[in-house]
């Protein structure tokens, strides 16, 4: 079994994690993770503070493992995150601060409740001041990711953010969605996973079926990073590019942002009708290029343990015996 700083630190039994996404919400998904003994994560932003304690109580009448609960920092809310810490969950995950916030207050008031504390970065610098803050464990992002991403690749990005952050842990988090995404995060430095769009094709997700079919049918290629669906969303992050499926509505106002912005109540009403009715052309999908590694729509169990089963075959198996391989044949 993999074991790995990040699991002790965690209280875990895999180095997996959910990442805590708002366009979802389903505390079953969140539940079945940290049941199957990785950690789940709840997206926690606008939900309210009576929403976030019901979301919580859901979670723990499914499992009694930890999970995470997860705030946008450029945005966050002071009664949505005391409700949280009164929930006392066993990590607060952190992401997107503004370039001139203070959030190490936040990093402080959850250790303070016995909770651990994981920050997202995207770029060395980010990563930096998460570990320099207090973070317990750096989540470093690449831009194959979906949702809201930077622009440096997880192969490049990973192993610079584990040397920048020494001796902080880090999860990889970007383009991962199998075995193979994870034995080869820990082969760039990492200790553990975590993935978004593979769980939002599972079972618990409650994102529209038609988006999920979405997902399992991309070969990867139809993604592109665009400010339109923030634009529309009337909601703008600092420093970040959104990972989302093309389709009509994307086509329609890219270079159009400004008309876009002159309309955006309509384009807003639009939107939110065509996610009720699962319209994959008219609604922005969020998701990453690892979608062309998703062929199916699982229980959130089996996708944990499928990945950790590969990447245990991966790191015990077949890069061994290709070590092996290699000595004999300078032997010989």
């Amino acid at each position: 079994m993999i074991r790995t700083r990040a699991c002790d630190l965690l209280g875990i039994e895999h180095p997996l994690a959910l990442g805590g996404m708002g366009s979802i919400f389903a505390p079953e998904m969140v539940a079945a993770v940290s049941e199957a003994g990785a950690l789940g994560g709840l997206g926690c932003h606008g939900l309210g503070p009576a929403r976030i304690r019901a979301a919580t109580a859901a979670i723990r009448r499914r499992t009694d493992q930890p999970f995470a609960l997860n705030f946008l920092l450029f945005v966050i809310d002071e009664d949505d995150f005391a409700a949280a810490l009164a929930e006392k969950p066993a990590v607060i995950a952190l992401a997107w601060p503004r370039g001139d916030q203070d959030f190490k207050p936040y990093i402080d008031r959850a250790h303070a409740v016995g909770a651990k504390v994981t920050f997202m970065a995207c770029d060395v610098t980010g990563a930096r001041r998460g570990a320099e803050a207090g973070a317990d464990v750096i989540i470093a992002q690449g831009t194959e990711g979906g949702g809201h991403v930077g622009w440096m690749a997880s192969s490049v990005f990973i192993p610079m953010a584990v040397d920048a952050v020494v001796p902080v842990p880090v999860l990889a988090a970007g383009g991962i969605a199998d075995g193979r995404g994870l034995a080869a995060a820990l082969a760039l430095g990492a200790e553990g996973a975590l993935l978004g769009t593979r769980f939002l094709a599972s079972t618990e997700s409650s994102l529209h079926e038609n988006f999920k079919r979405a997902i399992v049918a991309s070969d990867g290629h139809d993604t592109m990073l665009t400010e339109i669906p923030d634009i529309a969303a009337r909601l703008v992050w600092p420093g970040a590019m959104s990972r989302s499926r093309r389709n009509r509505f994307l086509d329609r106002w890219a270079g159009q942002e400004w008309a876009l912005r002159q309309h955006v109540a309509e384009a807003a009403a639009s939107v939110a009708a065509a996610r009720r009715t699962g319209d994959v052309e008219e609604a922005p999908l969020s998701f990453g290029q690892d979608a062309g590694l998703i062929h199916d729509i699982l229980p959130a169990a089996d996708i944990v343990h499928r990945i950790v089963a590969d990447a245990e075959n991966i790191l015990a198996s077949r890069l061994p015996r290709l070590v092996s391989e290699r000595r004999h044949v300078d032997v010989a």
